[in-house]
């Protein structure tokens, strides 16, 4: 089975390694594509902001478009994260049998800790969720029926990915926002396999809540991520906004619907396991204290 990967970055490379047959992967870096090439995938050079730089796209079986926004590339996020999927989709919606686009808990616009789940209405308050609920609309359109799956991921978490705020935590600097606020989090392992089985299981289907079995209120989840590394407890700048969230104390996401298509715990079902596991994976050192 043929994947395409758009997006090879800290969830599409991932499912890239673990997938058993072809991998063609976009990049936009020369350098990068001969680094594909050394792990035996087939890359293509282009820019999803450019659609003549796609046409040596291949038929495939599955896409996977899992692009991030890199600010550092001096494009506007509408421009990246809207019309990118639209141009990716001219070339590649009937020439793939499924299209997994993945989105994210951003397109919930809940502010006062309500739940949400797939039926929830979506409302977003930030451009990037904005956005992320544009491009889920043009996969709908284009894609044919039982071709198109949507992940809504909550945020993504694992080795590497605590490594920036264990630094904020160890200097004693303020984090940004409410301790109180909701976070929902998934760990990267199981992303990537979830992703996997949304490419090939056709039960899979729609729109899906991607997140594991229980929300986090930050002040909980830096205090032992703190505890961890050694660091002293957060401490957190209400006035200062974080960069993620819809404002206030955000929204709780329910992954009912997922582990009744899942029908098998997460490998990491909640935080505490897979903070656990990223600061090890990551070689951070630290007591590990509770």
């Amino acid at each position: 089975m043929d994947l395409l990967v758009i997006g090879c970055g800290y969830l599409g490379r991932r499912v890239a390694r673990d997938w058993p047959g072809r991998v063609h992967a976009l990049t936009r870096s020369p350098d990068r594509a001969a680094e594909f090439a050394a792990l035996g995938w087939q890359p293509v050079v282009g820019d999803v902001c450019e659609p003549s730089t796609l046409e040596q796209l291949p038929p495939v079986d599955a896409v996977l478009y899992a692009v991030g926004f890199d600010r550092s590339a001096g494009r506007p996020q509408v421009e990246v994260a809207v019309e990118g999927v639209r141009h990716v989709l001219e070339r590649m919606s009937r020439r793939c049998r499924q299209f997994v686009y993945i989105s994210s808990t951003s397109v919930y616009g809940q502010s006062n800790g309500d739940w949400v789940d797939e039926d929830s209405p979506c409302e977003p308050v930030q451009p990037g969720g904005q956005c992320c609920l544009a491009a889920e609309q043009l996969v709908r359109g284009a894609c044919a029926p039982g071709q198109a799956r949507i992940l809504r991921l909550a945020g993504i978490y694992g080795p590497d990915r605590v490594l920036a705020k264990v630094e904020t935590l160890r200097a004693g600097e303020p984090l940004a926002g409410r301790g109180d606020a909701w976070l929902n989090l998934i760990h990267v392992a199981d992303a990537a396999s979830i992703a996997a089985a949304a490419l090939t299981r056709p039960d899979f289907d729609g729109t899906l809540l991607v997140c594991d079995d229980r929300p986090v209120t930050r002040e909980d989840y830096y205090s032992r991520l703190a505890a961890l590394v050694d660091a002293p407890p957060p401490r957190f700048d209400a006035d200062s906004p974080s960069r993620r969230g819809s404002g206030g104390l955000n929204k709780r996401c329910s992954n009912a619907r997922l582990k009744g298509l899942l029908g098998r715990p997460l490998q990491f079902p909640t935080w505490e396991q897979g903070l656990v596991d990223a600061v090890a994976e990551s070689g951070i050192s630290g007591s590990g204290r509770v």
